[in-house]
Formats: structure tokens, sequence, C-alpha cells
């Protein structure tokens, strides 16, 4: 079968290799879509020790198919069910696990492979984090699960609430999420970004306002414009950082009203710090909160956003393209031409 194999930095190669076997407890899937994210561009662009602990490596993560063979054991799927999976499961059992805390559980099992023709779902992801889905979800549409249940994961952590008002600082694929899911809790969403773009798609996903940041200098500037057109120019009771850049962490808190709450949610590079001041924290009684990747729980409410229609996974895709687009694919995004694309084998 052909399968993405990562050799390096920039070193994509679709190659002919052996399809996997599923062992005990495991899933063979065709794949019939997979979708880029920003972690697969950052990867492609610098590595990830952490999902390519050995190289060469398979190559993706976000997908939906079709079983054609299960191993021992497992009776809750059968060959010919639609399926999409996450790409980790939790262990369970370490310190983390135990508190609750299962999107920091030190022995995570990961899943790559998406962009292929073919993946093997392992036993502990078969268990806790792979889905039927009905036939009235696409399967394109299914593909970003994942992203959508880190998002989902923010949601829970935030305390929007009815009649808050929300800035979402990004409007991306993460970005259109945040948006589409405060609209569910009965919040009104204002964008910003810099793209007008972006910000375009955010207005067709129903923020009420939209702040272009390409025409300020300063973060300071930025989030007072962002400001002004809250309620009152009092400020935002949550705002959500969803782009991964310091001064925009810097710019969500400071869009806050008092005792409002700063969702910090895009993964920034390494190394990488940003400045609070401590005087209006002491005194606006503000609230940080990270937030990183997703858990079980999270994974399943995606899982039933997406098969209900109420959150239309389409509506994040920038095109459809064949398997053999995947390294354009990624430089257009790297580019900022388009923002998820999604692959069919």
């Amino acid at each position: 079968m052909r399968a993405y194999m990562f050799h390096g930095p920039g070193d994509l190669r679709l190659e002919d290799v052996e399809p996997g076997k599923p062992g005990p407890g495991e899933v063979a899937v065709e794949i019939k879509a997979a979708a880029t994210c920003g972690t697969d561009l950052k990867s492609y662009r610098r590595g990830h020790p952490t999902l390519f602990p050995t190289l060469p490596a398979r190559f993706g993560h976000e997908f939906a198919g079709i079983v054609t063979e299960v191993g021992e054991g497992v009776t809750k799927f059968a060959p010919g069910q639609r399926v999409v999976a996450a790409n980790t499961c939790p262990c369970g059992s370490c310190w983390a696990c135990t508190i609750g805390r299962e999107s920091l559980c030190e022995n995570l099992q990961y899943l790559n492979g998406a962009f292929a023709e073919q993946i093997v779902i392992p036993k502990a992801i078969v268990e806790r984090n792979t889905y039927e889905i009905p036939e009235t979800l696409p399967f394109e549409a299914a593909a970003p699960l994942e992203p959508l249940s880190t998002v989902v994961h923010g949601m829970a952590e935030s305390g929007i609430a009815l009649g808050d008002t929300v800035v979402v600082n990004g409007a991306g694929p993460i970005g259109q999420m945040y948006i589409r899911l405060a609209q569910l809790r009965g919040a009104s969403v204002i964008s910003a970004d810099m793209s007008a773009g972006r910000l375009a798609q955010a207005e067709a996903a129903g923020a009420i306002a939209t702040v272009n940041l390409s025409e300020y200098e300063t973060t300071a500037e930025r989030a007072a414009a962002i400001r002004a057109i809250t309620p009152h120019g009092r400020g935002a009771d949550v705002a959500v950082e969803a782009v991964g850049l310091p001064e925009v962490w810097e710019q969500t808190v400071q869009c806050l009203r008092p005792g409002g709450t700063a969702v910090l949610f895009g993964g920034p590079k390494a190394g990488s710090t940003f400045t609070v001041d401590a005087v209006a924290m002491h005194y606006k009684e503000y609230k940080m909160v990270g937030v990183y990747h997703h858990a079980p729980r999270y994974v399943q409410i995606a899982v039933h956003l997406l098969s209900t229609g109420k959150f239309d996974g389409l509506t994040l895709c920038t095109e459809v393209r064949p398997l053999e687009a995947l390294v354009e694919s990624l430089e257009d995004m790297s580019r900022g031409v388009g923002s998820k694309y999604i692959l069919r084998p």
C-alpha cells in the first residue's frame, strides 16, 4: 500500500509499504479521508521527538475510514463499519490519569500514519477512543476529530456561559471551532486576526464582529481595539488564544474584563515566554488557563457533535485533494494559502 514516511525535517516521501496486520485487540482501517493540521506542518518543518522517536516514521493523525479486519478479541467493531479514531489514548494508571487529568498522561499511546491507504489502530485506542460514525456523516467531515476534541477540552476549561462575550484571537481552524462551539453555549463571539480572508471565514462561522489586527502596530493597540467593541468597552468575559505566539498570549490577557478568563490554547515553540502585568493580574483578578490535548470524554463529545451535525467538520476544509498532494498542501499552509486540507487516498 502507499503511505507517507517522514525521514526528517522537510523530507516526506510517499512510499510502498506492507499493510499492517491487526494483532489482538487491534483494528485495521481503510482510510477514506485524512486531514492536515498545524501540528503536521510544524512536524514537517522541524520534526517532533514525541511523535517520531525513530525515523523513518508514518505521518499524520486525523482520519476516518472503513474497518477491513479486526484482531482477536475485538467485539466492538466488525469489517464494513465506518469509523473515526483519536490519535492517542491515556494509560489510565499514571498519577495524572488517577486525578482525572488524562490530557497530561505520562504514558500517552500515539497513533500516526493517517496519510496512507490503511492504518492499524492499537488496542488501547480501539477500546477507548474509536467510534462508529453514521452514514450521514461524510468521512471528510469526521476526519478532524482530534482538533475538535482538543477544543472541546478548551471549552470545558473556559467557563463560557449563556450571554458571555467571547474574544477569539486567531481565525484559523482552531479559532473557527471555538467560534462555533461558543455560540452553542449562547455566547456572542468577536474574532480577531491579521488576515482579512480568515476574518471573512469567522463571520461566516457566526462571529458578531471582527477586528483586523494588521491595522495596529503594537499588542497594546490591538488589545485596546478589541476591548473597544466589547459591551461598554469593558473587555471579554472569556478570551481565547488560538495562534500559538507569545505576543498573542499577552494580547489575549489584555482583552479581558476584570475577573475574566484567558484560555491559552495555541502551542508556542520551545523556549517561548510571555509577560503579564502583575498589578492588573492582582487588582483585576484575571484567570489564565492553559489547555493541552484531549481526553476520552472530550473525544466522545466531539464525535457526538460531528455525528449529529451540531458541528460541521467540512466548514474547516479548504479543499479536498488526492493523497499525492500532501507536501503541496503543507507548503500551501505554510504560505497562508488555505488552512486545512482533506486528502483522499
